[in-house]
């Protein structure tokens, strides 16, 4: 089912051309990209395989996870190099035909990267098979996974419970991933409690990224604590609900922590009119307007000309190469790297900024000659500080917010 909105349409690859075209606003409104589809069905028949690659290749998934015939492979795996899609097999518990780690590994070896494993870690689990051992009989084959923690083992009734939890030893199985370097997908299978599974399935996520973050330094880690208890900001200001930071009037919103070189990644929402931003490498929060690099958040839709005050823009320095804000009340996606005197913004996949802060050598004047309003120049602006978002009296949502340090 599409949606409670749409409870009749099925995402399958019968479904009609303006259906499919609905699905993908409804995606990219919620900024969501697909990436695997499945467990669906291939035969040894290439007319029947056809229209589900037809429906990959249309919706942008990159993998289509089935469990065909041992006789189709060859041919799936032309269909594959054609619409330049995977296929990975899924694994169900016994007595369905893949569930042994060893049959996978046999249909998919030496028809690398095209054919892979998506490695079902619950089922082998309910099939009396160690998660860890087929994770490593499969290291180099795995292209996807769905990812289970379960109440019991060897038992098909088994069911789902909070990664890090239950049986399975799932932080066994992703420090093996991660000596195997594997760079795939992890789709969250929760197959319990289906009506409130909501807050499990955040569990599941913070457990992956606690861990995740821990088995590689560098790696990527929470900006903000799901309590707020690693922010400076005004009692009741700011608010965290469901993974979703929002604005609840009063002020801004730091980092105890200060950063100097990294990556941030983070999702924003705005409202019509709405007047927002990203500060960086804040040498005082009291005096953030002349200590703070400002990477604007703006309601410029539909604007065709970008200015310095634009979304995106290095705030009253620098525009945006184009204007890639999404209309209000669609979630935009920021990715915004500081390194030494270059810092550089991609909005939405848009490259926009790619700004090199010893070209601004004056306090209240750009290298163009345009004046700015700031006291200091960005060329003496501290390379470390605290990192922040602006309440500027307008509706601002922010949520997976991600940085690691470079």
């Amino acid at each position: 089912v599409v949606s409670k909105d749409h409870p009749d349409w099925k995402m399958d690859p019968s479904m009609p051309a303006e259906q499919r075209t609905v699905v993908k606003e409804m995606l990219a409104k919620a900024g969501v990209k697909l990436v695997n589809f499945g467990v669906t069905e291939l035969t040894n028949d290439e007319k029947q395989c056809r229209p589900v690659f037809d429906f990959a290749k249309d919706m942008g998934i990159q993998t289509i996870v089935s469990e065909p015939p041992e006789d189709s492979f060859d041919m799936i795996m032309g269909l594959c190099k054609e619409y330049n899609i995977k296929v990975a097999i899924h694994n169900h518990p016994k007595p369905s035909h893949y569930w042994n780690p060893e049959l996978v590994l046999k249909v998919s070896k030496n028809r690398a990267p095209w054919i892979g494993a998506c490695a079902d870690i619950g089922h082998w689990a309910r099939s009396g098979v160690r998660p860890i051992d087929g994770i490593k009989m499969l290291k180099g084959h795995i292209t996807s996974l769905h990812f289970k923690a379960l109440n019991d083992f060897v038992h098909t009734e088994a069911h789902d419970v909070v990664w890090g939890t239950g049986v399975g030893d799932v932080k066994a199985v992703l420090k093996e991933l991660h000596r195997q370097k594997f760079a795939g997908v992890f789709s969250i299978e929760y197959e319990y409690n289906w009506e409130n599974s909501v807050p499990d399935l955040r569990k599941c996520a913070a457990f992956f990224n606690k861990e995740a973050g821990a088995l590689k330094k560098g790696g990527w880690t929470d900006l903000l604590l799901p309590d707020l208890s690693n922010c400076v900001f005004q009692p009741d200001s700011w608010k965290m609900e469901e993974g979703v930071l929002s604005a609840n009037g009063g002020d801004d919103i730091w980092t105890k922590q200060k950063y100097g070189n990294f990556v941030l990644d983070l999702e924003f929402k705005l409202d019509k009119e709405t007047n927002s931003g990203v500060f960086l490498r804040t040498g005082d929060i009291k005096e953030w307007l002349h200590s703070a690099i400002e990477v604007q958040i703006l309601d410029s839709y539909g604007k065709t000309e970008p200015s310095r005050e634009d979304c995106g823009a290095i705030f009253d320095c620098l525009a945006p190469s184009k204007i890639a804000v999404r209309q209000p009340g669609e979630w935009n996606h920021y990715t915004i790297t500081c390194k030494d005197s270059r810092v550089n913004v991609v909005l939405n996949g848009e490259p926009i900024i790619d700004m090199n802060l010893n070209k601004w050598t004056q306090a209240h004047k750009n290298p163009d000659g345009t004046p700015n309003k700031f006291n200091n120049a960005y060329k003496n602006m501290p390379r470390v500080g605290n990192i922040g978002l602006q309440y500027h009296g307008h509706p601002i949502w922010f949520r997976n917010l991600k940085i690691r340090i470079i």
